[in-house]
Formats: C-alpha cells, structure tokens, sequence
C-alpha cells in the first residue's frame, strides 16, 4: 500500500474499451497518454489555453478518484477506468492526439484537484454544458469564462468552490493494489488492519447491526472478528472473521459509498482516516499502546512458560521487553531477533487466547481471570463484561470516586462512567474503554483490596493472641 494512503499517479491505466459488463477489450497505457487522449477526445483545440488547463485538471482528477478509490476492481472488475461517456470519460484507442493540448496535457498530468482539508482526488464531475447539464465544470462554460481572463484555477473555483487546492508534483509510480498481502484475520497487525478498522467503524454509522472498533489500532482481536462476521452476514458473504481479498474489496466498496468518495459532494478522507499510525512491527525505543498489550501478553505467559521472564507494562519496548520477546521467540521456534512482526506477534498472540479460552468466565470471589482478548467498551455484550461490573462494584465498596454498576453483562452507559472513573483514579487516559493495560490494573487492584480486607486466621477481634 502506498506510504500513509495518499493518491499518487500511476505509471499506467487499463481501459476498458466500453460499458463495465460489455464484452469490449481492455488496454492498458501509461497514464500521461491517456489524459493526452482524453483530453484530445473531449475538447478543441482551437479553445483559450486556460479553459484546455481547467478541462484537463479535471480530467486527471476524475481518472485518479476511480484508481485510488479502486472504483472498479473492488467490484471484481480487471481495469481502472471504463471509456463509457455515459459513466466515465471519453478515450478514443489509437487517435491522433492534438499536439497543444498533448504538451499541457504531459505538463499537468501529476497534479490533480483536491478539496482542501481532504485527501483524495476530487471526483471531477464535468460535461458540455449545452447538450447535457451537471453538477461540475461546464466545458463550453469554462470556454466563456476563459475568455472574460480568469485563470485554470479561477474557472476551477466557479465550479467546485473555494475549497479546492490544486495539488502539483504528486509522484509518479507503479500502480499498487489496494489489497494486504495476505488474509487478515485474528491475531493479524499492522496498518492494513487499522484501515480495515476505520472503514468498519464508519460503514457501522450506516449499518449499526456491524460493531464498533474502539481503539482502531492496527491489532486483529475478536472485536474486530466479530464486526467483520457481522460485516459478512449484511452483505451475504461467508461469515469467517477472515478478510480476504473478496471481503476487503467489499468493504472497501461500501465504505467508498457511504463516504460518497465518487461524488462530487464527497463526505471526504482526512489525513487521520489515511495516516498510517500502526509501525508494522514492534522493536526496541517504540512507545505505544501495542507495546503495552505485547506486554501485558508477555507477562501473563510469564506464568507459564519458565522460560520467558515477566515484564512490566509501561508501553516503553526496552530491553527487558527485548528480551521477553527473544525468549518468546525462541520458545515458539522463532528467530530470536526481538522484533515482533507478525510471526512474532500471532505467536505470542495465539498463546495467549489459547490459555485465556479453557479459563472459565465467571465471576468467584477473590479470584480474577486475564484479559479476555477484546477490548471492552460501550454497547458490548457478553460475560466479558459481567466480570469486569463485578470487580468495579467490589471496587467501589472500598472507592467512593467510583460508582458502582448493575452486573447484567451489558456496557453502558453506568458502566462506561465507572470504568472513566477507575481511568482517572489510576492515572491513564479515561477513554471509557477497557484494552489489557486497564483490565489488568482493575484486575490488580481488586486483588489487593480483597486480599487486604479479607480477615486471616487470629485476626478477628477478640482472638487470643499466641499459640
């Protein structure tokens, strides 16, 4: 994927020679040969040159909304653009190219329109502005207006707004499939899986049945399973939890919708929505929330393999987690290179959930269970959740600051104000959501006061002292 999402221009675009599902052939050439074509097919010549700049700004933006929204190959498609007027834009295989509009064309074809404060290519929508009447450029429009002296941008702002930035020298390189590498699934890392969280979560405000994902970053656990069977089961795909090349393209194609990304009034990508946050791997100096769930991971097993040596959890990888991880690695027959990857991360991951799972998850007093492996937070549902209102309401006995909660198994909104209120009391982010690091300082507290307050043997008032 390319680096942080952003557009980019690619080498070249493949064609299909007619509408979407007709029959035609596909051609593939480099992309300044086609907005020369295009350009070429679908105005003069003879036109002022500002209204030929205006026209072809357009031009190139509309082709780069359909390749970086993949338009077409999310919906199963093997090309990038069609040359259908009725849908896309005019392209004539083997033309004679007008030799002006060819030299802008090849000037401008790595710049592309945006709205300002978004990301993606504007979906440029133009038409002649005679025969046919539409919500963008009118090109014998822009003709007038670039006779009256306004300039490529000028005509571009009567048309689209105010708000658009004309972005110049955007790189030029191979066209790279929006697609991971592999099947994503529990226990997966890294960006591809926050992406898919961020198009779950926003295609959720459209399809509530589908769950939050709360933090979306970049770790594969079961909620982001669960959203993505729920996902499956709204649009008739198997329901796996496994996103593979048929469900990211699915995703992708009705986040596409929901955010209007091939319309002119785009809801629109910020910079957040496509800044890659998740490092890929974790290695030593990195500090972050995935560093303190790797070792919150790392200390639990601790308990059960000799080998691996506890550690605390700070979210700083330094060189007691360096060393935790090498000798994690080498239990699971891995390079011992204190790298967490993927490999790394499943591995350490896997274990885990696999001792987690024969845990029974039901509340006994005075003893506490791990991290259920999701990550807690308002509207979840489960025993998960009974457990966690059972330490919080024992919590509160001895706390006044937090409240105590109904244990029904649901996360509301009393629950969400008790787990903000533990947040503050412990000194973290009061987030209202309940990851490893917060469940394991409830956890951890609830030991101490219950051990604390638990009246041993001779300890009761009155006993006799000695013997």
């Amino acid at each position: 994927m390319p680096e942080a999402n952003t557009p980019y221009i690619p080498e070249f675009i493949t064609v299909h020679l007619g509408s979407p599902s007709s029959d035609a052939p596909n051609v593939t050439v480099p992309f300044a040969d086609y907005i020369a074509n295009v350009a070429s097919s679908e105005i003069y010549p003879t036109w002022p040159e500002n209204a030929i700049r205006a026209n072809i700004y357009a031009q190139i933006s509309f082709a780069l909304n359909r390749i970086y929204t993949q338009y077409y190959r999310s919906r199963g498609y093997d090309f990038d653009i069609t040359n259908s007027i009725a849908i896309d834009q005019s392209f004539v295989n083997g033309r004679d190219i007008f030799e002006n509009v060819n030299e802008i064309a090849r000037e401008l074809f790595t710049s592309y329109i945006s709205r300002q404060g978004f990301v993606e290519p504007l979906y440029a929508q133009y038409c002649d502005g005679i025969e046919l009447q539409c919500n963008g450029l009118s090109q014998w429009g822009s003709v007038a207006l670039a006779e009256q002296g306004y300039t490529p941008y000028e005509i571009l702002t009567y048309y689209y707004g105010d708000n658009i930035d004309i972005i110049t020298d955007a790189p030029v390189r191979g066209l790279t499939a929006d697609l991971p590498s592999s099947p994503l699934q529990n226990g997966s890392t890294g960006d591809d899986v926050r992406t898919l969280q961020i198009r779950l979560n926003r295609i959720s405000d459209n399809y509530p049945a589908i769950p939050k994902i709360n933090p979306p970053f970049g770790i594969f656990s079961f909620d982001t399973e669960e959203a993505v069977k729920e996902f499956q089961r709204v649009f008739n795909l198997t329901p796996d939890g496994i996103v593979d090349q048929r469900t990211w393209y699915q995703i992708q194609q009705i986040y596409n919708g929901v955010k209007r990304l091939n319309d002119l009034n785009s809801e629109g990508l910020s910079l957040s929505d496509v800044t890659q946050q998740f490092p890929g791997v974790l290695r030593q100096g990195d500090n972050n929330i995935g560093v303190s769930a790797l070792q919150y991971y790392l200390s639990y097993l601790s308990d059960f393999y000799t080998s691996i040596p506890r550690v605390g959890i700070d979210g700083i990888f330094g060189q007691s987690t360096t060393d935790a991880v090498r000798a994690a690695q080498r239990e699971f027959g891995l390079a011992p290179d204190g790298v967490v990857g993927e490999d790394t991360w499943r591995a350490i991951y896997n274990a885990y959930i696999g001792i987690v799972a024969t845990i029974p998850l039901q509340y006994t007093e005075g003893n506490t269970v791990p991290f259920p492996g999701v990550f807690l937070r308002l509207g979840v549902e489960d025993d998960s959740v009974r457990l966690l209102q059972e330490y919080l309401n024992y919590i509160s006995r001895y706390i006044p600051e937090i409240p105590s909660v109904n244990p029904t198994g649901f996360f509301g909104t009393r629950t969400q104000d008790a787990v903000i209120a533990f947040q503050n009391y412990y000194g973290v982010n009061p987030s209202g959501i309940v990851g490893p690091v917060v469940w394991g300082g409830i956890t951890d507290l609830y030991t101490d006061l219950y051990n604390g307050n638990r009246l041993g043997n001779r300890q009761y008032p009155g006993a006799p002292i000695g013997g």
